[in-house]
């Protein structure tokens, strides 16, 4: 039987990274050119860099929420082996589809802190006028929330169907031998 503490704790990880991820998106950097008259040169001044420390933040709680679930299913590979049939098809094939949605989900949000922090920490000096002021592709941070949820959706039941598979195994439990009992 999946652990209902474990399931609940890592949904509230990835509830928090999906409420961090939509901040991100909503807080992204914007940018206002800024003419300085002393020089005569046109720059870009960016407002804020929140959106980079929601991103991160989401990054950290889904890569705990991710950690948590392979550690408690052994990543798979060790542990107790499973019983044959559905519940242990259906967690190989959650198992990978949860994988890829994470390395999808951690790609949006590390590229989109990434791209962010540069844009509002870096000042390029323009001399054409206006100046082209890059800021974070809209829908990045978004991505990674979609991204987030589907996450959390797939890894809850590769969880359960895991722990189904886990607790139906029977090992075999017979003589080694063979048995005569019935040659009398």
């Amino acid at each position: 039987m999946a652990s209902k503490l474990l399931l609940i704790a890592v949904f509230i990880f990835n509830v928090i990274a999906f409420g961090l991820a939509v901040a991100a998106e909503q807080r992204r950097s914007s940018a206002r050119i800024v003419q300085d008259n002393e020089v005569n040169y046109n720059y870009c001044v960016y407002d804020s860099d929140i959106a980079t420390g929601y991103g991160v933040g989401a990054f950290l709680f889904l890569l705990v929420g991710q950690v948590i679930i392979m550690a408690a299913s052994r990543c798979f590979c060790c542990g107790k082996p499973l019983s044959p049939g559905g519940s242990r098809a259906w967690a190989v094939i959650l198992f990978i589809t949860c994988w890829i949605f994470f390395f999808i989900a951690e790609v949006c949000l590390l590229a989109g802190s990434v791209r962010n922090a540069y844009h509002t920490h870096y000042r390029t000096i323009f001399s054409e006028n206006p100046p082209d002021c890059q800021t974070l592709r809209k829908g990045v941070f978004g991505a990674g929330a979609a991204f987030i949820f589907l996450t959390t959706i797939v890894s809850e039941f590769y969880y359960v169907f895991y722990s189904r598979a886990r607790a139906s195994f029977q090992p075999y439990g017979g003589e080694a031998a063979v048995g005569l009992g019935t040659f009398k």
